[in-house]
């Protein structure tokens, strides 16, 4: 009966009579004749306008009527005092329709409740001068300057009172990996035709080739075929980083294609983070020999952000830059990229990286107008000076 219309209540409120006994008047006198002040100019008008100062006395029966309802000890139904005394009164949310009280607005009116209680919070000063910043950037290397005085026991978590610290860790850049770019790429749904109980080592060495269609820009996303290659090609990863010719290739076979839901193009506060116990040890160089990373976390910058989701496969849609399968083998790097990911590595080590590129920067401060203008006369001469060439 919740949602039902209240229109049958109407016959059994008609044939239930009102306990209320009433004069004939309903209370309000309608015979003025009684009244001789409003007929006499002379006449006595204390009964409708009574001195203040002296106030008829109250009719017992009616001194209920004149207390508070909150402060009155023992509550009243229907003109009569309750047999059940309850000390907890029930809130009664403001506005609700009284056929449609559900537990919607039961948990409304129990967070409303629980936030009206809720302690204000009293604004707290920052001391965010200069001298300030300075004290409080030291306080934060304390431990580092002082190791003996660090203390495991003594590390509170900022959220969690009740999270305790059991290992401590220093944090340096990755320099293993901070020549590379690295993206976070995430899936509305977990990728492959496997259900999601079952485990895919396949998905941690996927490829993602960017494509393109009519304008459109889209990923291809591959897989290996079966497990035992997926699991021997992380293998051959993790024992060398260095190209081997006899190293056999792997094949990745097209799975389908995702498109980008979301792209965050700067993230500024994420990073890859590696824990690392000290018993790691890198592949032996001819200039670095085979010693472990010392125990440390490692991160590495996160460079985007991107959301993926499956891409609608349309019937007739076909572009000639499809591969079904993808062969995947090492090759050394070339001269070009050797000096490129040398100078992204010496962000990391080589301690006068921030004075070498504000030395250059201020060395390669010339006049934009007048390159712009030189550039301008080298293209009408360089034009003028050509031979037309056929392009096929």
């Amino acid at each position: 009966l919740r949602y039902a219309k209240p229109e049958f209540l109407n016959s059994i409120a008609n044939d239930t009579p009102l306990p209320m006994i009433v004069d004939a008047e309903m209370g309000m006198p309608l015979d003025l004749s009684q009244w001789e002040c409003l007929w006499d100019e002379d006449g006595d008008d204390s009964l409708l306008n009574p001195d203040t100062n002296n106030l008829p006395l109250l009719d017992p029966a009616d001194q209920a009527l004149l207390g508070d309802p909150v402060s009155m000890p023992t509550p009243y139904t229907n003109g009569s005092p309750s047999a059940v005394v309850s000390g907890v009164t029930t809130p009664t949310p403001a506005n609700v329709t009284w056929l449609r009280k559900t537990e919607y607005l039961s948990r409304e009116s129990s967070q409303r409740g629980s936030t009206s209680q809720e302690p204000k919070m009293l604004q707290q000063h920052i001391d965010v001068s200069r001298a300030a910043q300075l004290r409080d950037i030291e306080a934060s290397f304390s431990t580092c300057n002082d190791p003996s005085s660090f203390d495991l026991a003594t590390l509170q978590h900022p959220n969690k009172p009740g999270v305790t610290a059991v290992e401590s860790y220093e944090i340096f850049p990755d320099a293993d990996i901070w020549a590379n770019a690295y993206d976070l790429f995430r899936f509305n749904e977990r990728p492959g035709e496997r259900p999601l109980d079952a485990e895919d080592p396949r998905l941690d060495c996927a490829i993602l080739r960017p494509m393109e269609s009519d304008g459109d820009h889209f990923l291809a996303y591959y897989l290996t075929k079966d497990d035992e290659s997926a699991i021997t090609f992380k293998e051959s990863r993790s024992i060398s980083q260095h190209a081997d010719a006899d190293q056999p290739s792997a094949s990745f076979h097209y799975v389908r294609d995702y498109e980008t839901v979301k792209v965050e193009q700067e993230v500024p506060n994420e990073f890859l983070l590696v824990l690392d116990d000290g018993d790691t040890t890198p592949y032996p160089t001819s200039s670095s020999p085979s010693v472990p990373r010392a125990k440390a976390a490692y991160y590495k910058n996160i460079e985007r952000k991107m959301t993926l989701k499956k891409r609608r496969v349309a019937g007739n849609e076909s572009y000639g830059d499809k591969w079904q399968v993808v062969h995947v083998s090492h090759t050394p790097f070339a001269q070009e990229e050797l000096d490129e990911r040398a100078e992204v590595l010496a962000e990391v080590v080589d301690p006068m990286f921030l004075l070498n590129r504000t030395e250059a920067d201020a060395e390669g401060e010339v006049d934009e107008s007048a390159v712009a203008q030189a550039d301008k006369t080298d293209d009408v001469m360089d034009t003028a000076d050509t031979d037309p060439l056929d392009i096929f």
